[in-house]
């Protein structure tokens, strides 16, 4: 990031010190990435002191910061969706389980860094996490409630979907790969890599998408009084012919919603984007969005997340990178840093998920083989990735 921006010492979420700075330093735009900041409030400071600001006020990004929330918005705009209950009594919730037969889904309510969903293919499983949210405070606050879901069969994907408060424009689509393992194994991380386009989301659903998902949710909000703006982003499931159909009867249903660019789908959608696109968060923060404001080039997008060994549990940190320089070299190769610092020159992980790093190619195939080159450059101790980016698209060929 230092090498294309001035790094400042302060958390994402501390709203005053970011409120301070802007007041003195007068940007023309701050664009709010995390989702705990936005939910924290920091657009609605910045706006009350006359900055210009990319992203949803608190009361719109409780679209993520609260599935229960989420929930109420699709059921009263009519958007597809898996059936769910709300409980904060864990006797309650675990009574309700059989009524949604097997697997089952069980969430948190509240933010938890991705990993407050679990997929339960017994009872005995869905107790358990019933028990870890609500008896045993896994996630504080953000587990005070659970939602009990109906699971949805079939192929997940992602739409980012600009929002200036009126006007909605929908970027490439994407799939990101949850589970830590090759072959969707293991438990769900906050992604191990993705690839855009993603050929689960046919031309055909993209009108449907918007008109049945993106626009209802938009209207809805500004019924409440919550003019959107910024990023809706939109995680769903397609079921494929043949397939178990959800109570809703659609094929396509919201999973869940975020207020925010999504990683690690970002690093494959936005390298896809020509033209201005600070213009384009600038047209979406002052309500001026455009269709045209969207240019998407032919190129397929893929990126590798090199996580440190034992994500997404226990992990070391401080361990030296090397090989940035090796691997920014690959032509159509771009390097994104996840968790890393640099201390006294030297870049050392310091996360989960280290890096991204994203191949563009003329094909899909392309695309992946490019990240996989960039990949073999970078070396640090423990690190491990994903071996099969892009699988499902590959076994559809």
């Amino acid at each position: 990031m230092a090498e294309v921006a001035q790094c400042l010492p302060m958390k994402a979420t501390d709203v005053a010190a970011i409120v301070d700075w802007c007041r003195d330093n007068h940007p023309d735009l701050v664009v709010v990435g995390p989702e705990a900041p936005l939910c924290a409030g920091l657009v609605d400071a910045l706006e009350a002191i006359g900055v210009v600001a990319f992203g949803p006020v608190s009361a719109g990004a409780r679209m993520e910061g609260s599935k229960r929330f989420a929930k109420e918005v699709m059921q009263a705009a009519g958007v597809p969706t898996g059936r769910a209950q709300v409980f904060s009594d864990a006797a309650a919730a675990k009574a309700a389980l059989p009524s949604y037969g097997l697997p089952v889904v069980v969430k948190a309510d509240g933010l938890a860094a991705g990993k407050g969903v679990v997929v339960a293919e017994s009872l005995e499983q869905a107790e358990e996490a019933i028990d870890d949210m609500l008896v045993g405070n896994k996630f504080g606050a953000a587990g005070a409630e659970v939602l009990v879901e109906e699971f949805l069969d079939g192929e997940e994907c992602s739409i980012l979907a600009l929002v200036d408060g009126e006007n909605v424009v929908l970027l490439p689509s994407s799939q990101d790969h949850k589970r830590v393992f090759d072959g969707d194994k293991g438990p769900n991380t906050g992604g191990m890599g993705a690839y855009s386009p993603a050929p689960v989301v046919t031309a055909g659903m993209l009108p449907e998408i918007k008109e049945r998902i993106v626009m209802p949710v938009v209207r809805e909000l500004k019924k409440r009084g919550i003019t959107y703006r910024g990023v809706l982003y939109a995680g769903l499931m397609v079921t494929p012919e043949g397939g178990k159909i959800a109570l809703s009867g659609s094929r396509v249903n919201v999973v869940e919603f975020n207020a925010r660019f999504g990683d690690p789908e970002t690093e494959v959608v936005l390298p896809r984007l020509a033209g201005n696109f600070a213009a384009t968060l600038m047209h979406v923060a002052t309500g001026c969005l455009r269709d045209e404001d969207v240019v998407v080039k032919p190129e397929s997008a893929a990126t590798v997340v090199i996580a440190s060994g034992g994500y997404p549990g226990s992990y070391a940190k401080g361990k030296p990178i090397a090989g940035f320089e090796d691997a920014s070299a690959v032509p159509g190769a771009i390097v994104f840093h996840c968790g890393t610092k640099s201390v006294g020159g030297d870049t050392l992980t310091d996360g989960g998920r280290v890096l991204s790093v994203t191949g563009m190619g003329a094909t899909l195939r392309e695309a992946v083989d490019t990240a996989y080159v960039a990949v073999g450059k970078i070396s640090f101790d423990n690190a491990f990735f994903r071996k099969d980016i892009a699988h499902r698209a590959f076994e559809r060929s």
